[in-house]
């Protein structure tokens, strides 16, 4: 509890406070749409990009030694900004602060984030056979805080900018201090030269192709993103002009859904126990495509919300599939960068999809989003875990790392 979940809970309120709670911050100081957006650009591509280098350095250096490190490095920042903002709570002083934030906020989250998440993984090898019991819990604190977070940081703004920078300051420093108890990690056993930032990325790359049950995986849950993607970048206009609701019923949709996927992940962590792995997580796959589709053909606001939160509960059943998988197959050694890789993979749909959405005229998204629910449906099937990776192919892993077994 005190070494991995009580970590992971302030580290995921801070997460979701500064993912969330940025675009709000930069709105209520500058009063600008366009810098709103720009914003989200500036928080999302350096976190992208850092994708490389933060697999190798928790890879090399240790997961609880990152996840202090970002942690700390972001209590900075926030503390920094809330002090600017109080002094200069407009102008070009504001407008530089809350940029820069969004920035720096976006690459120390994803150091962080990958950094919890080799903990955790860590965690569901030492539990052995209840490996996707730790994982659900992990899950499941990733989805409260995204269910709290951003009311949090909405209900602190009312305060002032300063107000919700300084709770994120202080969640990110109980982070900082608590993950100084996060068990260490394995890491690679000698001190190899720097390579290429995206040296990180290759190795994670090839660790997947050379475990086909986990490349499968990825595949699937890349394509249900697809459908998600839509479904997030549409539904302003789905709910809004096709039925004719409010922007807060846009934002009941994913509240439902948030909740649904708690109780879906409750309810795999036993189902897990009793049909295992590759059963539940077939299940969810079909249900997710299922969902998908329904919601596509929704004719009312109320069957398209029901449909949204299936689908995003089966998707939740099926992060913790991936989560357990993960944990089991990749090797330790190599963990940080196969994480980095796979959620970057993970990932790519979303801007995909917000071309999608901005390339279709609005009478057309629901052929759009059946198209990809078959696409979904017609997807690689979940099939029975491989093999470890052989020596000989870790021995070339390594070798491309530059770094000896």
């Amino acid at each position: 509890m005190s070494s991995i979940y009580l970590p992971r809970t302030a580290d995921a309120l801070a997460f979701a406070m500064s993912t969330y709670g940025i675009p709000l911050l930069i709105l209520a100081t500058t009063g600008s749409a366009v810098l709103t957006g720009a914003a989200f650009a500036l928080e999302w591509i350096p976190r992208l990009a850092a994708f490389g280098w933060a697999g190798s350095i928790v890879d090399r250096r240790g997961a609880s030694v990152v996840f202090h490190l970002a942690s700390l490095g972001r209590a900075v920042a926030f503390a920094a900004g809330a002090v600017l903002l109080y002094l200069y709570p407009s102008g070009a002083v504001a407008t530089a602060t809350v940029m820069v934030l969004a920035a720096a906020t976006g690459v120390l989250t994803e150091f962080s984030y990958i950094a919890v998440e080799t903990a955790g993984a860590a965690a569901g090898r030492r539990a052995g056979p209840r490996a996707h019991r730790v994982q659900a819990v992990l899950l499941g604190i990733d989805q409260t805080a995204t269910l709290a977070g951003p009311a949090l940081a909405g209900v602190l703004l009312l305060a002032g900018p300063p107000s919700m920078l300084a709770v994120v300051t202080v969640l990110s420093l109980l982070a900082a201090l608590l993950a100084l108890r996060t068990p260490p990690s394995p890491v690679a056993p000698a001190r190899a030269p720097k390579g290429r930032p995206g040296a990180g990325l290759v190795t994670g790359w090839r660790t997947i192709r050379a475990l086909p049950a986990l490349g499968w995986l990825v595949t699937g849950l890349t394509l249900s993103n697809l459908s998600i993607g839509l479904l997030q970048a549409a539904g302003p206009v789905i709910v809004i002009q096709h039925f004719g609701q409010s922007t807060t019923a846009v934002g009941l949709v994913w509240s439902a859904a948030a909740a649904a996927t708690l109780v879906a992940v409750t309810i795999c962590r036993f189902a897990l126990d009793r049909l295992g792995l590759w059963p539940v997580g077939a299940a969810c796959s079909l249900i997710a495509s299922l969902a998908c589709l329904a919601a596509a053909l929704a004719p009312d606001y109320l069957s398209y919300l029901v449909m949204v939160a299936v689908l995003m509960a089966a998707d939740g059943g099926l992060a913790v599939v991936l989560r357990t998988l993960r944990s089991r197959l990749i090797p330790p050694e190599t963990f940080g960068s196969t994480l980095s890789a796979t959620i970057l993979i993970l990932l790519l749909p979303f801007p995909v999809a917000g071309v999608l959405t901005a390339l279709t005229p609005p009478d057309a998204l629901g052929y759009v989003i059946t198209a990809c629910a078959a696409l979904q449906t017609l997807g690689p099937r979940l099939r029975p875990p491989a093999h470890r990776p052989s020596s000989a192919h870790l021995t070339r892993l390594s070798s491309a790392r530059g770094e000896p077994l």
